[in-house]
């Protein structure tokens, strides 16, 4: 039981750092456009996008691209 529980709080610390990662990203782009307002959820994803292309989730990310992105 203790096992399954630490298993819980490196998962929750790890979501936690990815959210915070991702977080200060889309902060960063948001700045970059000079803090214009209305476009915060287009940040957050570019900033996911960034975020998870260069953690250790890459691969994961890869397949969901290519899932996503059919050849023709």
């Amino acid at each position: 039981m203790e096992s399954k529980n630490l298993t819980r709080e490196r998962q929750k610390l790890m979501v936690n750092l990815l959210e915070r990662k991702i977080r200060l990203c889309a902060r960063q782009f948001y700045e970059e456009r000079g803090q214009e307002d209305g476009r915060a959820l287009d940040d957050w994803v570019k900033a996911e996008s960034e975020v998870l292309k260069s953690s250790i989730l890459r691969p994961l990310w890869a397949v969901r691209d290519e899932v996503q992105s059919p050849e023709a």
